[in-house]
């Protein structure tokens, strides 16, 4: 910690703080994740795994590792400052005035570059939500917080366990069954919902009824002057069936944000995701009916 100064509390949870620091000698601002170590030697691990997935991201719509460190008994991660807050503030700061859907496009967009770059690197997010998406003052989206995150063993695997936000938690998990990265996409979906309307597409007066409106895929559809496609969006990320969804390369491929992309982003991205979407293509038709999905497991 001698290398920082702890600037203010950017916010407090069940993990520690988060911390805005600044570099003595850069005088560069970051953001440090402050964690109380456990003292089960098991659950340092579990602990250190959110520095070890962290270090492994490189990409302009994830939040950047710059180094972690154990101290006094905490863990240290830091971070790139992502210094215009998180998307669940914006969205409160609208005050009911709904977003043009240029800029839903656009920070869309760059949330599904993101979430592709972790996928393509066999990592789940596991809690992505609006609070999870921070903002710069130029214009960048990026997807953070991966304490709940995990590595899969094989890009078709599907997992078990899972640790995520009610509002933004897939059928498939609250029925008790395995999933894979398309339980990032249903929360995905509930982010773009959220940016259309400023409100959780499913809502309850009760935990037991949230469930049943989930499992069931029952929401109010977008305001009708938005465009077919961002209905079309909705649609597809919310199919209760995990594998009828899209995967993020899918949803890039889509016509209105191929355009975006090419208006508005380097066109070094532009033949990536022309590239990966050719690839995932052939994959999918090279694995269709050969992935084994594993028996339910009771958590």
């Amino acid at each position: 910690m001698d290398k920082y100064e702890v600037l203010k509390v950017l916010g407090e949870g069940s993990f520690g703080r988060a911390l805005l620091v600044q570099h003595k000698l850069s005088d560069q601002k970051y953001a440090m994740k402050e964690i109380r170590l456990p003292v089960s030697s098991s659950d340092v691990e579990t602990s250190r795994k959110e520095a070890i997935l962290l270090a492994k991201m490189k990409h302009p719509n994830v939040v950047a590792y710059k180094e972690s460190f154990e101290a006094d008994g905490h863990l240290y991660i830091v971070m790139e400052y992502c210094d215009d807050g998180d998307l669940m503030q914006k969205i409160k700061d609208q005050r009911g005035k709904l977003f043009p859907e240029d800029t839903i496009l656009c920070w869309f967009v760059q949330m599904c570059l993101g979430v592709k770059h972790i996928h393509d690197k066999r990592v789940l997010h596991r809690d992505i939500k609006s609070k999870n998406v921070f903002l710069t003052q130029n214009g960048k989206v990026k997807l953070g917080d991966f304490g709940s995150a995990r590595l899969l063993a094989h890009p078709v695997s599907y997992a078990c366990t899972y640790v995520g936000t009610p509002y933004y938690v897939p059928p498939e998990i609250w029925e008790n069954m395995p999933y894979n990265n398309k339980s990032d996409i249903w929360s995905l979906g509930c982010i773009l919902y959220e940016l259309c309307t400023l409100r959780h597409p499913f809502q309850a007066n009760s935990w037991k009824h949230l469930i049943l409106k989930v499992c069931k895929g029952s929401y109010n559809p977008l305001p009708s002057h938005y465009s077919y496609e961002l209905h079309y969006l909705i649609k597809q990320m919310f199919k209760r069936n995990p594998k009828n969804r899209p995967s993020a390369t899918t949803i890039l491929a889509r016509g209105c944000l191929t355009k975006l992309i090419k208006n508005c982003f380097p066109s070094e991205v532009q033949f990536q995701v022309t590239e990966e979407f050719k690839q995932e293509l052939k994959e999918t038709r090279k694995c269709r009916g050969t992935a084994i999905r594993p028996k339910a497991k009771r958590r």
